[in-house]
């Protein structure tokens, strides 16, 4: 099946604590996680997690509701480890371009995508940090939304970007950005069959004796080898969740 999660609203309305006893009352026992919007520090998570916690226990429910963090703005972003670093029910963490641009007085009215303005990425700071606190701590890093749904090619270039940092998935806010996430993250076979290439070219050096390869003129070792089974583990995994969806 599919990972159902549910967005409450932000700790600093009146409407987050009915939110998250509604949700986990009424469907708790159906829900795989919680997306909690404008996280600024860990307590903002420990005081959800309290909530979930004792209500999983009323309840007597069997299996599990994690937390994912939004993190979208100036506060969050500058304690973006720490909050990484929360033990408990944490499992991943979302960029929110939009909150995030207001919070930082950006200049800029559009969500997402490149600002002629400005040299490069504008989000390229705040997405590379927030992956690699996700990255130290072991959590999913997604990329948050791309406003403009008639621009496909804007979107595609976007979600590039973000994979390029090692991103693992990215909001899609209209059915027509689903297809074009699901191609950006889905590794491309030619990418599989060189990551399996790379593998089986080292696994050879190795039974010689040797710490390092060659491949199509280029070198590989013991970074290749992690490298090519991050694909590998992101395609093997699309394939086990087609094979239940049939």
């Amino acid at each position: 099946g599919k990972t159902v999660s549910v967005r409450i609203n932000g700790l600093d309305t009146h409407y987050m604590y009915r939110d998250v006893v509604d949700v986990m009352e009424q469907a708790g026992d159906r829900l795989d996680t919680i997306l909690v919007p404008k996280v600024g520090v860990p307590a903002d998570l420990y005081m959800v997690e309290a909530m979930v916690n004792q209500i999983e226990m009323a309840k007597g429910y069997k299996t599990r509701v994690g937390l994912e963090a939004l993190i979208e703005t100036a506060l969050g972003m500058a304690n973006v480890e720490a909050i990484a670093a929360t033990p408990g029910r944490l499992e991943a963490m979302h960029f929110g371009v939009a909150d995030y641009a207001a919070s930082n007085k950006a200049r800029t009215v559009n969500i997402g995508g490149l600002n002629p303005d400005y040299p490069g990425d504008q989000w390229h700071f705040a997405l590379s940090r927030m992956t690699v606190a996700c990255r130290a701590y072991g959590l999913r890093a997604i990329d948050g939304p791309f406003g403009d749904f008639s621009d496909p090619e804007g979107y595609n270039a976007a979600a590039r970007r973000a994979a390029a940092l090692g991103i693992e998935g990215k909001w899609a806010i209209h059915p027509s950005q689903i297809a074009l996430a699901n191609d950006v993250f889905s590794p491309p076979e030619k990418e599989v069959t060189r990551a399996r290439r790379i593998l089986e070219v080292l696994k050879e050096a190795e039974a010689l004796g040797k710490g390092a390869a060659a491949l199509d003129g280029k070198m590989i070792e013991a970074a290749s080898e992690r490298m090519a089974r991050n694909v590998l583990v992101v395609s093997e995994a699309i394939e086990r969740a087609g094979q239940a969806a049939t």
